[in-house]
């Protein structure tokens, strides 16, 4: 029977975290309940946050055994974020999502048993409605994953949304290098390349309310194209070391 670990990369999220460590603990109590995992833990990786994040990471983590805390000296960004919490992680199966819960956490436990039922390394979740976060992101969204597409041969539909969940075996070889947001690219393509078995479902999408996202800002874009160009001969020459289940 597996465990589980829900991981959350934060920063400046002093708003949105008692109700995400909340909506994990329900998710995570639920799956025991059944019979379904065997344990699970929830990690919080703050990323050098300026406001409450880091103390109130620290106060909910004193108050339960199954939350721990990893604080960064600086920030990192999303992609430092990611490697901390994916290469700390304790449990057989990680799941990784933002704080402001772009889904129902209960999703989790459908997420699990399709990683079950098909045999799956990875399951990546897509969105069914995004119109919500306005044309322009979407239209980034579209060109990005067609970019992904074309340049790695990955057929996933919405590369970037935070909700994966991977078997821990998985990072044995993967070894992630982004430091911006190409990351989530960066892990499904090496995933995929080395024959990790990649399956995805659809899910209902709640935007973000409070708070900046800083996904589709300039600045950003231009990191995911230097990373994608930078990273492309790298992942495109993996070979596959296991065979797809």
């Amino acid at each position: 029977m597996d465990n589980i670990t829900i991981f959350y990369p934060m920063y400046n999220e002093e708003a949105y975290i008692k109700r995400a460590v909340e909506a994990a603990k329900e998710a995570g109590d639920r799956m025991m309940k059944d019979g379904e995992i065997g344990d699970y833990e929830i990690l919080l990786v703050n990323d050098a946050s300026a406001d409450a994040t880091a103390q109130i990471a620290d106060e909910l983590a004193a108050k339960d055994r199954r939350i721990r805390v990893i604080h960064h000296d600086k920030n990192r960004g999303l992609g430092g974020s990611l490697k901390t919490g994916f290469y700390n992680a304790k449990m057989d199966v990680i799941l990784y999502s933002d704080a402001d819960l772009p889904f129902d956490m209960m999703e989790l436990q459908k997420a699990y048993r399709f990683m079950r039922y098909y045999e799956a390394d990875v399951v990546s979740a897509f969105r069914f409605d995004r119109t919500g976060e306005g044309i322009r992101r979407l239209i980034y969204s579209y060109i990005y994953n067609t970019l992904v597409s074309i340049f790695f041969g990955l057929r996933v539909k919405d590369v970037n949304f935070a909700f994966k969940l991977v078997r821990r075996e998985v990072f044995n070889h993967v070894r992630l290098k982004s430091e911006g947001s190409f990351i989530d690219a960066e892990l499904l393509c090496k995933a995929n390349k080395y024959g990790f078995k990649i399956i995805q479902f659809g899910t209902n999408y709640f935007p973000r309310t409070r708070g900046v996202s800083t996904l589709s800002s300039s600045n950003v874009i231009i990191k995911i194209l230097k990373e994608l160009i930078t990273l492309r001969r790298e992942i495109n020459s993996i070979q596959p070391v296991v065979k797809r289940r």
